[in-house]
């Protein structure tokens, strides 16, 4: 090839050249400091509604010594992300997919795409003062404003 030819296809291809060049770079570009190792986050936790409740009541007046059950219509639940492949052969096609794993150094991490929280059915609140008025009106409040539920899912008695 002359000269000339290989200056035309430099004119011609030097924005594709420079492009690949770039994108090989990137690709060998390190993504971490040397020494350190990736530490994939952790999924959140699912609280415990339940406890913190009957921490949080207690200290409303008048409540006494309180005790709370709540019941679950679905539990927390996590969407992973899928690789999802689809190939084409004449007219049938065939598909799989596969949980996304992020590679750590020290093992595998699945990536969450979506987190839901836990929807209750109902609560049942047994406290000291469930006899009176003010304090059945506050707790039912109080759980009806952490927990979603309606006031009419929330019942709050007197204890023995």
């Amino acid at each position: 090839m002359s000269a000339e030819g290989v200056r035309a296809a430099w004119d011609k291809y030097k924005f594709a050249a420079l492009v690949i060049a770039l994108g090989a770079a990137l690709m060998l570009w390190p993504t971490e400091p040397r020494g350190a190792a990736a530490v994939p986050t952790p999924a959140p936790q699912s609280r415990d509604l339940q406890g913190d409740l009957q921490a949080a009541l207690g200290k409303i007046r008048d409540v006494g010594a309180v005790w709370v059950l709540l019941t679950e219509e679905s539990s927390p639940a996590q969407t992973l992300a899928r690789d999802r492949k689809i190939s084409f052969r004449g007219d049938e096609y065939s598909e799989s997919s596969e949980t996304v794993l992020l590679d750590a150094r020290n093992g595998e991490a699945v990536v969450v795409t979506r987190t839901e929280s836990a929807t209750y059915r109902g609560a049942l609140v047994v406290c000291e003062g469930g006899d009176l008025p003010a304090v059945k009106l506050a707790v039912t409040e109080a759980v009806t404003a952490l927990t979603g539920l309606p006031a009419n899912r929330v019942a709050v008695v007197k204890c023995q």
